[in-house]
């Protein structure tokens, strides 16, 4: 993407799930929205977007700025700064700073990761500051199994589990570089994506966003 997130198929070892990547100095942020807040932890095994995000947040980057693309079932995405005096029906999706951040791939697409958005640079590096969260699918062993073959990666028991009872967007994994997740407040995803969205996936009613950090 920005706009459009694709697939390529390599193969990255990706790491185990979602609550093995806490640690005792884990950073958090709360993302405050009229539908919510979500609390998000972010890894620290992907330090170079862990630290880009906070300095963005400290220096009041998202304030006030637009989760633009919203897809019930699979994500919604902000941080694109020219959102935050949009027109209504303005294309947005291509803003950002004037940097780009070096790919840090692992960690799955489960049910309320946090990752970077990109464009379709073949060094998949990330979008300077604009993010999704993803809702997902709940999965089934055949479409993992399909992903594994395609991608040759391979599953833990753990994630496996995770993708069929929690659900996620596996099709993006080794792709893009998921660096937080969502530890409070995953419903909040469910009332953002069951907002209308215009032609381009962008809401209707502008939902907006306030991010600060909490450690």
């Amino acid at each position: 993407m920005i706009r459009h997130l694709t697939l390529a198929i390599v193969a990255i070892a990706l790491c185990c799930g979602f609550s093995s990547c806490q640690t005792d100095d884990s950073t958090y942020a709360l993302i405050h929205t009229e539908y919510g807040d979500m609390k998000v932890m972010l890894y620290n095994s992907t330090p170079k977007h862990r630290d880009n995000f906070i300095k963005l947040v400290n220096e009041g980057y998202y304030d006030s700025l637009l989760f633009h693309r919203v897809i019930n079932g699979f994500m919604i995405q902000g941080g694109d700064p020219d959102s935050r005096n949009a027109t209504p029906g303005q294309m947005l999706g291509m803003g950002g700073p004037e940097y780009k951040i070096d790919p840090e791939i692992g960690a799955p697409h489960l049910r309320g990761a946090l990752a970077a958005a990109r464009d379709n640079n073949p060094l998949k590096q990330s979008s300077g500051s604009q993010f999704y969260i993803v809702q997902g699918q709940i999965i089934n062993d055949e479409y993992l199994n399909t992903i594994e073959q395609q991608k040759g990666i391979k599953y833990s028991p753990e994630q496996r589990k995770l993708y069929k009872e929690e659900g996620g967007a596996p099709f993006l994994d080794n792709d893009y570089t998921v660096f937080g997740e969502v530890v409070e407040g995953i419903e909040t995803i469910n009332k953002i994506t069951s907002q209308p969205t215009d032609s381009n996936d962008r809401p209707k009613q502008d939902v907006r966003m306030k991010i600060k950090i909490l450690k």
